[in-house]
């Protein structure tokens, strides 16, 4: 068996190897005391607008896609979960200082407003979350809104 032929299996093993290294899944099936609905008034719109472009990386319940049992692909999708987690975290947001909530508004506002909210790359894989101009409007409405009452019990 000549070089390359050896070296091409021991790929093949490898990468069948680490199918069976799965990352734990981000999903708890349910909706949290501390999600962000329990805190404030998320009409269904909103709802389904945030859940479509936001929650599978910044909540604690993650829609898989097929792929993201297939390594490395699932370690990548992992650690952009937690990374995405750790800026927000939409299931925890009642458990956030008032201070956190109202810059966490602020910045949601601010990023669905400038494009940079969902992702380039997430939007690419997945068409739903591709908000239109009016669901734009609708969320950057209703992160201000929620904001401006937070300051207004403050």
């Amino acid at each position: 068996m000549s070089w390359s032929k050896k070296i091409l299996l021991l790929l093949l093993v490898a990468f069948i190897a680490i199918q069976f290294i799965q990352p734990a899944r981000n999903k708890s099936g349910q909706v949290e005391a501390m999600d962000i609905s329990k805190r404030s008034k998320v009409f269904d719109r909103i709802d389904t607008l945030l859940k479509t472009a936001c929650y599978d990386c910044h909540s604690n319940n993650t829609n898989y896609p097929w792929y993201a049992y297939v390594q490395p692909i699932g370690w990548m999708l992992n650690d952009h979960i937690r990374s995405g987690k750790e800026q927000l975290n939409f299931s925890e947001f009642s458990s956030y200082s008032a201070r956190r909530q109202k810059s966490k508004l602020k910045s949601i506002a601010s990023q669905v407003s400038d494009g940079s909210m969902p992702l380039t790359s997430y939007k690419w894989i997945h068409k739903d979350a591709r908000l239109s101009k009016a669901g734009n409007d609708l969320i950057i409405k209703w992160a201000t809104t929620i904001k401006d009452s937070l300051e207004m019990k403050n």
